[in-house]
């Protein structure tokens, strides 16, 4: 990894155009300008610069269909529709989780809910009761996704990284996964609780095992936030992330004329 996330800033600037260009290559359609992934592993659109003709992007949408843009739009839309939202927040962590007192200092999960105290088996960072998720959990997880967080969750994202969860009397309480990449970092996502397990500390716990996983493999850990989610920031800068950058959003249709 390089020294720190400005030196990666470019990549991170762009971060679906980088993901589709690298990590995720092998999966990618379409050209030297524009590149997208599959249609039932995310719905995100890359472009290459601002100034990528509309046509080009058009020719990689199909008709009806919804995509997303994060940090460079094109600046040209004719024949598109592009609709802004508020900018996410980018946030980073350069440094690895210590102990279980800095990732537990309160029991607060992304999802919300009330604060019942913490698990009894949730005082490590990397407890053995965190459990890599597969294909046999799959199910699980769109089940998860499809009821806290359905938005950009599709049948194969969890095979673009790396996933992780709790389970709980047989149900999947909370679960973190990779989804981005670049050359040198990886971006934590499909952070979430089941509103049944929230105020457990699970998510916090997920997503300093997680940091601290990809911070050994010598790699940035890098997640996006709205700020319309104030508790889920608030918790992550509770964390030690800070904000590296506010990226734009941005959702793409066809015009239909």
């Amino acid at each position: 990894m390089r020294d720190d996330a400005s030196a990666i800033g470019s990549d991170l600037d762009n971060p679906f155009w980088s993901s589709l260009r690298t990590r995720h290559a092998a999966i990618a359609l379409g050209d030297d300008e524009v590149r997208r992934y599959p249609a039932d592993y995310a719905p995100f659109l890359g472009i290459a610069h601002a100034g990528v003709a509309p046509e080009a992007i058009a020719a990689w949408l199909a008709p009806d269909e919804t995509a997303y843009l994060i940090g460079v739009a094109p600046e040209r839309t004719e024949g598109l529709t592009l609709r802004a939202f508020r900018p996410l927040a980018q946030m980073v962590r350069e440094t690895p989780f210590e102990s279980s007192s800095e990732s537990h200092s309160d029991q607060s999960d992304v999802g919300g809910g009330d604060a019942r105290g913490s698990d009894a088996r949730g005082s490590d960072v990397d407890a053995d009761d965190i459990a890599p998720l597969d294909a046999r959990h799959r199910d699980d997880v769109l089940a998860l996704t499809a009821l806290v967080s359905p938005h950009y969750f599709r049948a194969r994202t969890m095979d673009m990284g790396a996933y992780y969860g709790i389970y709980r009397g047989g149900r999947l309480a909370a679960m973190i996964g990779e989804r981005l990449g670049t050359h040198d970092a990886t971006e934590m996502s499909a952070i979430c609780t089941h509103p049944d397990f929230n105020g457990r500390g699970y998510a916090r716990r997920l997503t300093a095992m997680l940091a601290n996983r990809t911070l050994a493999a010598g790699r940035l850990p890098f997640l996006h936030v709205s700020y319309e989610n104030a508790r889920a920031k608030s918790l992550y800068e509770r964390m030690g992330f800070r904000l590296r950058a506010d990226v734009g959003f941005w959702s793409l249709r066809l015009k239909n004329d």
